[in-house]
């Protein structure tokens, strides 16, 4: 019987394996991904496509696509359990179990509704990236009646680049101007070098971006914004943007995980307890020592993660997953502008944006590059 990879999620850590499933399918292994959507959104660029920067075609992979032309199955649906006795993995939409000898995760993170009180749909976080199209919508759609509140919850850096992004997409799009506040909690970008939050806070303020620090929200209701001191704001549109927490489905299996949920893997990149299941990108708990929710960190484990996988089904050698040292990090601001930090070299501008683009381009464009071949 033929051994089985099975992937849940096509994320930047899957990026190299994905565009290598023909290579384990010639060797014999059958190979399955797990995806919600056909589609995989680089989330890096999913602020520009807010702001209308970016297409969604600009900016996302075709997951579906590429998997079945090398002879792979795609299975459209999110992975909800894992159960690594039986070595199966058990979906939300369908009764189906998918059994695996050996499973590869890079299931990404998710907003912490936490604050929110209800469902709304003037409520939109930034994952699923796909949210940030309805998002769009909605604004535009309020934007051509009247001037609308939109508020963005929190201070890091989706806060900054939603806000930004917002305030680009009504500056060139919509009939009537908007107000946009961020509720920043402490302070902007509290734990980010001092002057990376001095240069966004200018640059935001500037363009009519109101930015609120030293109170925090208590709850988010529809149409009303909830401060701890007692305050309540009212608001049309509301972005909670406080951080991402991994996947929650290691949790929900019984799986070893870390501190903040992720899946527990050591220096391969592999379940500390179950050697046959690998993880990646925002999902994982990197028990070396803890890694920052940024993308740079599953680019980098994109080659360990295919050679390991690889490895363990033909019972080769592993590879350690060295994390590598100070990466580069720059904030889309919107109005092509940006924040650019590698170091101590940190500076704003049109001229920080337009590398982050170039970078961000030239990513996506690597793996789009795939499906040019694929007939439709």
């Amino acid at each position: 019987m033929k051994k089985k990879l099975l992937l849940i999620g096509g994320g930047h850590a899957h990026m190299v394996t994905l565009s290598n499933l023909g290579r384990f399918i010639e060797k014999g292994y059958d190979v399955t991904v797990i995806q919600p959507s056909e589609y995989h959104y680089y989330s890096g660029m999913g602020p520009g496509m807010l702001g209308g920067t970016y297409h969604p075609d600009d900016i996302r992979f075709a997951t579906r696509k590429v998997v079945e032309h090398q002879g792979g199955t795609f299975v459209h649906d999110k992975a909800k359990e894992i159960d690594p006795d039986k070595q199966i993995v058990r979906l939300e939409d369908s009764e189906q179990e998918l059994s695996y000898d050996v499973l590869s995760c890079n299931a990404g993170s998710y907003v912490p509704r936490d604050v929110i009180s209800t469902t709304s749909p003037d409520i939109f976080t930034s994952k699923p990236i796909e949210s940030l199209l309805d998002a769009q919508k909605k604004i535009l759609e309020l934007s051509r009646e009247r001037s609308v509140h939109i508020a963005v919850i929190g201070g890091g850096p989706s806060s900054v680049e939603i806000a930004g992004n917002v305030q680009q997409l009504c500056q060139r799009q919509a009939t009537h101007q908007p107000r946009i506040t961020i509720y920043a909690g402490e302070k902007l970008l509290i734990g980010k070098a001092e002057k990376i939050g001095r240069l966004a806070h200018a640059s935001l303020t500037k363009r009519g971006v109101e930015i609120v620090e030293g109170t925090f929200v208590s709850k988010i209701e529809p149409g009303e914004i909830h401060l701890k001191k007692g305050e309540i704001h009212p608001a049309d549109i509301i972005f909670p943007a406080v951080g991402v927490k991994p996947s929650q489905i290691f949790a929900n299996s019984n799986l070893p995980i870390g501190s903040d949920g992720g899946l527990l893997v050591n220096r391969f990149l592999q379940s500390t307890k179950h050697p046959n299941i690998f993880g990646g990108g925002d999902c994982i708990y990197f028990e070396p020592q803890p890694l920052d929710k940024v993308g740079v960190y599953a680019v980098r484990e994109n080659p360990i993660l295919y050679s390991n996988l690889m490895a363990s089904l033909e019972g080769g050698e592993l590879q350690e997953f060295n994390p590598g040292g100070d990466y580069l990090l720059i904030y889309n601001l919107g109005d092509d502008k940006g924040v650019f930090c590698k170091r101590s070299l940190i500076f704003s501008g049109g001229l920080a944006f337009r590398i982050k683009d170039y970078i961000d381009r030239k990513f996506i464009k690597k793996f789009q590059a795939m499906e040019k071949d694929i007939p439709e």
